[in-house]
């Protein structure tokens, strides 16, 4: 149902947790998922603390979806005596298979998460199929 689209995030995060570098659009930061289902509904949430719900964009394209938002740099008139919590841009695209429903996803951000639910569609739902063995019966088989 979902296939992750980076393959060097891990290294990504690593790099910037030891170098101390932030997010700029041109090098997004980590943007922590989980991902489940749960009977017909697929749920994504995304970790973006700190992040004003006016900067995220959410973006559908296809079965691609593009979660885009921004926590703005601090202030430089600041001394700063521990800089941990990374600022700049967070971006994440998820590629989605085929059997989840893109034109149906509710999504809601409460506390610094983010929440996508996306319906599984009705062409991927199992559904009973019926065999003609004779003109005048028909048999229901699970399909």
């Amino acid at each position: 149902m979902l296939m992750r689209t980076d393959p060097f995030r891990e290294l990504d995060r690593l790099t910037q947790q030891m170098l101390g570098t932030n997010g700029t659009s041109a090098r997004p930061s980590v943007m922590p998922m989980d991902a489940w289902r749960s009977g017909d509904m697929f749920h994504v949430q995304f970790d973006l603390p700190g992040v004003s719900p006016d900067s995220i964009e959410l973006d559908v394209e296809r079965n691609v979806v593009t979660v885009k938002a921004e926590r703005p740099a601090r202030d430089n008139d600041v001394e700063l005596i521990a800089a941990e919590q990374p600022r700049g841009v967070f971006s994440r695209q998820l590629i989605l298979g085929e059997n989840l429903d893109t034109e149906k996803i509710d999504a809601s951000y409460d506390a610094g998460v983010l929440s996508l639910r996306i319906p599984v569609a009705e062409k991927a739902k199992p559904r009973r199929i019926a065999i003609a063995h004779d003109e005048h019966q028909r048999q229901a088989i699970s399909a």
